[in-house]
């Protein structure tokens, strides 16, 4: 769920993903069967609150708990993530 914040707050932010791709992205989101969104629980919220000392950021901290709590590998590009080997990353 916070991932779907995220690119909304970067179709804001930035020229790269433009209002139309971010509608484009959420309609394949809820449409696609290939997709689904997870609820943040309080499990996540809990491991989230303990890798805040480690990622620092928020958000990418619900995101790495969110992997976790699934047994998902994460995709991703953040440096941070992928070194602290708090989850299994895709890079």
């Amino acid at each position: 769920m916070i991932t779907l914040v995220e690119l909304a707050s970067l179709s804001q932010e930035s020229s790269r993903v433009s209002k139309f791709n971010l509608e484009k992205i959420l309609r394949a989101l809820e449409t696609e069967p290939v997709f689904s969104t997870l609820p943040i629980t309080t499990e996540i919220a809990r491991d989230a609150s303990r890798l805040f000392p480690i990622l620092r950021d928020p958000a990418d901290c619900v995101i790495v708990a969110t992997a976790r709590a699934h047994g998902l590998r994460l995709l991703t590009s953040d440096l941070r993530i992928i070194s602290s080997n708090c989850v299994p990353t895709i890079d």
